[in-house]
């Protein structure tokens, strides 16, 4: 397992993607939007470390409640199937079955942490397609 980014959700696409570049001195990587979930997302990336931050705007999302920011946390997985099979084995609650976004190439899913924290595992893309 490799852990590949976090995800927060952000009010202003634009303002964050400012203030991220801008004022912390990541590097803009892509952006793009995701029409089947009414959102727009964007990576950007720390030149020192290589950590990612995806900024996710949600469509039509006005409001936000304390803590509602952080969105999730991203790991790439070998064998998405057989990671599943293992954690349902230890009661690990999953969130949305494996599945390909519009667009993309690589097959997703989401578990939830104890605190129901949303973790996204990512297929290699070697084994996904």
């Amino acid at each position: 397992m490799k852990f590949l980014h976090t995800s927060i959700t952000v009010r202003h696409m634009d303002e964050s993607l400012q203030f991220y570049t801008e004022i912390l001195g990541l590097e803009f990587e892509r952006r793009r939007t995701i029409p089947e979930n009414h959102a727009e997302i964007a990576f950007v990336r720390d030149p020192a470390s290589g950590a990612r931050v995806e900024l996710t705007h949600w469509d039509g999302k006005e409001t936000f409640e304390a803590g509602e920011q952080l969105d999730h946390l991203a790991f790439e997985v070998e064998e998405l199937d057989r990671f599943l099979m293992r954690v349902r084995t230890k009661n690990v609650r999953v969130a949305k079955e494996p599945y390909r976004l519009s667009g993309g190439s690589a097959r997703i899913a989401f578990i939830l942490d104890p605190n129901d924290v949303w973790i996204e595992l990512i297929e290699s893309p070697k084994l996904s397609g």
